[in-house]
């Protein structure tokens, strides 16, 4: 039935990342945003950089930020602490621009700080519980646990592509 299929962590894992580095692994890079710790799949990863000053956007959404000039190539780049309502960013010398390539597009997503980049077994990724969070649960993995560690794994495809991902084009071709 469909409804297990979504709501089993590893398969959604799976199915957002069918390349994984094993059928039950799943390698993420960690992040923080506010007191939260984040992951995604590092296969989406294209690079970290410092966040450096953008090119603002007339009539951009708040959480894009603007655009910047990759190696020639023009990057939308989304505040992550906006895009959730975590408060006012603050940027400084922790602060990180993950670049990633979302179905050949390329995007950077501002975090406060990444951690490390860490294997999470089918043992280790729970299912989302369904709430009333600012991160909408169809755009969660799970939860990835270790040791005292809590993830939450985001579904960066799901959360960068569509309607969102329209914005962001506009944006870039603005």
């Amino acid at each position: 039935m469909s409804l297990n299929k979504a709501r089993d962590p590893l398969q959604k894992a799976a199915s957002a990342s069918p390349a994984s580095t094993g059928m039950n692994r799943l390698e993420v890079v960690t992040f923080k945003l506010g007191e939260e710790e984040y992951g995604i799949d590092i296969q989406k990863v294209q690079e970290l950089r410092g966040y450096d000053a953008v090119t603002r956007i007339a009539n951009a959404p708040e959480y894009i930020k603007g655009v910047v000039n990759l190696r020639g190539i023009i990057v939308p780049i989304i505040d992550m602490r906006i895009k959730f309502k975590l408060g006012d960013p603050t940027y400084d010398q922790f602060t990180v621009v993950i670049v990633l390539n979302i179905a050949g597009r390329v995007v950077g997503m501002v975090v406060d700080s990444v951690s490390d980049v860490i294997t999470l077994t089918g043992d280790q990724i729970k299912p989302a519980p369904e709430m009333g969070s600012v991160l909408d649960a169809d755009y969660l993995i799970g939860l990835g646990t270790l040791e005292e560690r809590m993830l939450i794994l985001v579904d960066i495809d799901r959360l960068m592509s569509s309607e969102e991902m329209g914005l962001v084009e506009a944006a870039a071709t603005a």
